[in-house]
């Protein structure tokens, strides 16, 4: 194996391990456990990721990823608007009943926690958060909707408004709260967002008076 290769093996090994057991442990996760599930010393997180801060980035945007690749899939490149957004509802339902959906939420909720007590790593996830997000705002920017193309800031509130709505839909899918949200009705909600209020043109809306 080359050098190349072992770091790799060590890094994939290290992320596994960090999901697992920051999933379970937050803000308490020990770096050292972290190295042992991954059969490598401190040193190693500290060599590959810099701190634990930067390792616990690196879970988010590794755990990430695969979801903005399969969005790609998911939604053609010749629809207008309200048919992408369609698509992305949709295939944001499907991923709730994936067999990785509970964990994934357990991380979504301890990474919440972590923030709140570090806003060091607030900053950095929100960063890489925003980073990831960019690819899907570029995913609507130029598409047609009402007789117009849409903006890039645009594009940037209507992602914003659906990151909201699907993150409470999940959670409520899980919590046994929202038993009739199938693919339909996440379509539906998704396709009321995008409106006037959500497109508007105004990068700085005047103020209205009393």
């Amino acid at each position: 194996m080359t050098r190349a290769e072992t770091k790799e093996r060590n890094r994939r090994a290290l992320l596994d391990a960090a999901f697992r057991v920051i999933s379970r442990d937050g803000h308490r996760a020990k770096l050292e456990e972290i190295a042992e599930r991954a059969d490598l010393t401190t040193g190693a997180v500290y060599s590959l990721f810099g701190s634990k801060t930067g390792l616990v980035v690196a879970v988010v945007a590794d755990h990430l990823q695969p979801h903005y690749e399969e969005i790609d899939q998911a939604i053609p490149a010749d629809v207008g608007l309200l048919e992408a957004v369609d698509a992305f509802a949709r295939y944001y339902r499907r991923s709730c009943d994936a067999p990785d959906a509970l964990s994934g939420l357990s991380l979504q909720i301890t990474l919440l926690d972590m923030a709140l007590h570090d806003p060091e790593l607030s900053s950095q996830l929100a960063a890489s958060v925003r980073a990831q997000e960019s690819h899907l705002i570029a995913l609507f920017t130029g598409r047609s909707y009402d007789g117009k193309v849409v903006t890039s800031h645009q594009a940037q509130r209507l992602v914003t408004a659906l990151r909201a709505l699907f993150i409470g839909l999940s959670q409520g899918i899980a919590l046994g709260l929202a038993p009739s949200a199938d693919e339909q009705y996440f379509a539906d909600a998704a396709r009321a967002l995008v409106s006037g209020s959500a497109l508007t043109d105004q990068e700085h809306p005047a103020p209205r008076s009393l």
